[in-house]
Order: C-alpha cells, then structure tokens, then sequence
C-alpha cells in the first residue's frame, strides 16, 4: 500500500510516518494487490486533541474512517482497528451476496426487488412547515441525530442534522 501522509497544524515527524505506514501495513493481507491503493492520511491537531482521518478508495467502495484522541498514537491504533472492521464487514457482505446470488442463478429479480440489506423499520412522517429553529427543537426532543422537515423560509424540504463538533447543519431539498 502506497501512503499519501499529510499534517494540518502540525508536522509530520519520521517516527508518526514510521507508526503510520507499520500499522496500515498490518491492512495488506486483507487486500489482493495492496501496490495498487493509496492511503490518504490527515493527520490534525485541535487544540489538545490529535484527529487522524484515513480514507483509501478500493474498487468498489471506499474505507474511511476518523478518530480524535489526547495520545496521537493511540488514535492511529483506534483507526487501524475501525478500519479492519469495516474490511472485514465488506467482505463478509460481499462472500454473502456472491453466495445468495450463485443459489439463485435461476430466478430473475426486478429493480424493486432487489434490495441488498433488507429494510428493518419504515417511518411516516408528518410534513409540517416549520422554521429551522423549531426542527431542531423537534430533533432534540425526539432525540434522533437528524430531522426532515419543510422549511418555511425556502418552502423546500429540509434535513437538519447534528454534527459531530455539536452544531447543526441544514441539507436543502430542491
């Protein structure tokens, strides 16, 4: 695997590339030809925190994960092991569709039916104009991490969501 190694607020030592390249390394054997991906890695200081951002396009999706931590090293190890989960869960995913699709060769599947991860909850939902600020008050007292909802400014439907530095975010629906 190729690395694409990168600071932002802070430098990129010989011993941080180092543990870097030897713990993604560890990766390789999940993959066929490992010389062909690239690991983008960012490496942030913010503040007393170290965030590490890793993303490496593979064929037919792409393996990214984040983690902030006091210790840098330790939010490397964090992120080498969420993203050897996410290989393994790919490819359990796709041994299983291979495997469902070679027992049924035979039978034809509509558009409508072919769903890869069947649906486990369906949700409907009032469409009430509101303002953002009463969504998010919506949001907050549902508890979920986002809410759908038309807007009364833009008329457009709406979803405001929490992000993960503890403020909102607001996607249009044209």
């Amino acid at each position: 695997m190729k690395f694409n190694i990168r600071g932002n607020k802070m430098e990129i030592t010989e011993a941080i590339k180092n543990y870097i390249e030897k713990k993604l390394g560890k990766l390789n054997k999940y993959f066929e030809n490992p010389d062909e991906l690239t690991a983008n890695v960012l490496v942030k200081s913010n503040g007393l925190n170290q965030t590490v951002e890793i993303t490496i396009p593979i064929k037919k999706s792409i393996l990214r994960a984040e983690e902030s931590h006091k210790d840098l090293y330790a939010a490397i190890d964090i992120i080498t092991d969420k993203l050897e989960r996410q290989i393994r869960k790919n490819k359990t995913r796709s041994k299983n569709k291979k495997a469902t699709e070679n027992l049924f060769i035979d039978f034809e599947i509509s558009d409508e039916e072919a769903i890869e991860e069947p649906i486990v909850k369906r949700k409907v939902i009032d469409n009430k104009p509101m303002s953002e600020e009463e969504a998010v008050l919506q949001m907050n007292l549902l508890g979920h991490e986002f809410f759908i909802f038309e807007n009364t400014k833009t008329s457009n439907m709406s979803v405001i969501y929490r992000r993960k530095d503890g403020n909102y975010g607001i996607i249009e629906i044209r």
